[in-house]
């Protein structure tokens, strides 16, 4: 199968930074907040990552939990917050949470996430795309958790999301990437940046996301469930980098056949 096109803000031999609603970052790995074992260890793990965006679930945002508040440990002036809404069932759910996030603390670019059931976490697209656009009305730059049907991204990018995020696999599973064609068909099609959001194991699993074209991954589980958080931050940072490296060189093609890589000509009589 024939490489997508490299999408038109890019070029062979080089690249951009990941841009999010006209937001420039540097890194193409973001990470959650939850799940670790203590804010220490979250600390040194997104630290290890060099990530600029955190996920954080809005309850988080502005709440003292029963160790410590976020803000104690991730500097918002370091750490890009991305509020989501972790939790919600229903569009209506998750819009007033969302508002909630930007009435708290003024942030405007937020992840929207609408599940259908507490088992599988698997996105209600009808509730999410309902969700959607009412935020996207209301002056939101929705980044949108979605199932990885590539109709149905398109459609988003249509409402006016500023960011696709399929999934990989069911959230927190670790089966790492499922249905590679389908994300390759969102990246070949999409105007705005696919970041694979849900289901990454391990940082293999974040490199082939990026050698398929997708312009960013999003994880939590995969690092905060490590035996060594930290080494595994530092792990999906450089396979994320390498993945990207490699979609942007254009892999060699596959052949059905073998193909000698020393020339024919000249062999000693």
């Amino acid at each position: 199968m024939a490489l997508p096109a490299l999408k038109h803000t890019e070029a062979p031999g080089a690249d951009l930074p990941l841009t999010i609603a006209g937001r420039s970052f540097r890194s193409r790995l973001l990470l959650g907040t939850g799940k670790y074992a203590s804010s220490a260890v979250a600390k040194a793990a997104i630290e290890a990552a060099n990530v600029e965006v955190v996920t954080v679930a809005v309850r988080r945002l502005e709440l003292a939990s029963k160790t410590e508040m976020l803000s104690g440990y991730l500097d918002p002036a370091q750490y890009l917050y991305l509020p989501n809404s972790s939790g919600c069932y229903t569009a209506k759910e998750a819009v007033r949470t969302l508002r909630l996030a930007r009435e708290a603390g003024g942030y405007n670019l937020v992840k929207l996430e609408v599940v259908g059931d507490k088992e599988t976490l698997y996105p209600d697209m009808l509730e999410t795309l309902k969700a959607a656009e009412e935020l996207v009305d209301d002056g939101f730059e929705v980044m949108a958790y979605c199932t990885d049907d590539p109709n149905l991204a398109v459609r988003l990018e249509e409402i006016g999301c500023v960011a696709i995020m399929p999934l990989a696999a069911p959230i927190g599973s670790g089966l790492g990437i499922l249905n590679p064609l389908h994300l390759r068909m969102i990246a070949e099609q999409a105007t705005i940046p696919v970041l694979v959001d849900a289901g990454i194991g391990t940082p293999s699993d974040a490199a082939i996301a990026m050698e398929l074209g997708c312009d960013g991954v999003l994880l939590n589980t995969a690092v905060a469930e490590a035996k060594d958080p930290v080494r595994m931050a530092r792990a999906f940072k450089l396979a994320v980098e390498a993945g990207r490296e490699a979609y942007l060189a254009g892999r060699m093609p596959k052949r059905r056949y073998a193909s000698a890589s020393s020339p024919e000509s000249g062999y000693i009589e």
